[in-house]
């Protein structure tokens, strides 16, 4: 199982940039799929999370202006991101528990990180 992330790129504040983040392989099921970042200097943090059903989460910082989807036919999370700040700028990651088919357990698995900056 891979997760693979796409979007990131510089923007302008008050931009909009759309992050997406494609689980591939063999897979049962996907319970959680989460969007982190993390600054320099600071520690990685989470952003949004979306479950299987439909729940959202989202850190105080981006209500609002971000928007966490998913498609469950293609394994796919998606992050929305308008009015975009200079802190937002960060490497954002996505996450998803999901379960391997042949495997009874759930694994956390992390993308590669994708760039994000937010600058005039």
């Amino acid at each position: 199982v891979q997760l693979q992330a796409y979007g990131g790129g510089l923007v302008q504040p008050g931009g909009s940039l759309r992050l997406s983040c494609a689980a591939s392989g063999t897979i049962f099921s996907v319970r959680v799929m989460s969007w982190y970042r993390q600054a320099p200097g600071k520690q990685r943090e989470l952003v949004a999370a979306i479950t299987s059903g439909g729940s959202t989460v989202y850190t105080d910082s981006v209500k609002g202006r971000f928007t966490i989807s998913k498609d469950n036919a293609k394994n796919t999370v998606y992050l929305q991101m308008n009015s975009l700040k200079p802190e937002d700028t960060a490497v954002y990651y996505c996450n998803a528990d999901i379960r391997p088919e042949f495997s009874m357990r759930f694994g956390t698995y992390w993308g590669q990180g994708t760039q994000v900056t937010v600058s005039s």
